[in-house]
């Protein structure tokens, strides 16, 4: 069962390991972090973005706000200390929204239109979509791992055992 609290614990994660994997590709040069080596999304650089992408429209179906993304391969920040610093607003998004949420609202559904093939109109139950949107870091973040480890660059511990306990989130502390 999805918990407030396991929304709590994930968003934790997700800021933790996303500031790790950005530290780690902040080491590059940013022709390496841009440079196609045969990811779904190429390079490391465009799996940050499509990491955005994605995480702007999630938000925007759970929170309201408008989303101007077209696509999901879209590049929205090209240079790398702008997509870090969205990402570390995106991040306190996802704090906020999930600092907000009750049982009550997790046990309910969510209502959007998709944006990839014709835009049905779908109802999802709220627990699928965090796990989707938690699941969905996580697996691109790996492919960031493998990437940066292709480069020599070792992005550290990535298990949700090893989050410190002191790691906080400016919304929501520990």
């Amino acid at each position: 069962m999805i918990t407030v609290g396991y929304c709590k614990q994930f968003a934790r994660y997700n800021r933790w390991q996303n500031e790790s994997v950005y530290a780690a590709a902040a080491t590059l040069p940013d022709g390496i972090r841009k440079r196609n080596m045969g990811a779904f999304f190429k390079s490391i650089h465009a799996t940050f973005n499509h990491l955005i992408v994605a995480d702007y429209l999630w938000l925007s179906r759970l929170d309201g706000e408008p989303c101007e993304v077209r696509a999901l391969d879209e590049e929205l920040y090209g240079d790398f200390d702008e997509l870090r610093k969205q990402r570390h607003f995106t991040d306190d998004r996802l704090d906020r929204i999930v600092s907000r949420l009750t049982d009550e609202a997790l046990a309910g559904d969510l209502t959007y239109r998709r944006m990839s093939g014709n835009g049905d109109q779908v109802t999802t139950p709220l627990t699928l979509v965090f796990m989707h949107l938690f699941n969905h870091q996580t697996h691109h973040r790996g492919q960031v791992s493998t990437l940066l480890m292709q480069c020599g660059v070792d992005v550290g511990r990535t298990d949700l055992a090893w989050l410190p306990a002191d790691f906080s989130s400016p919304v929501f502390g520990k």
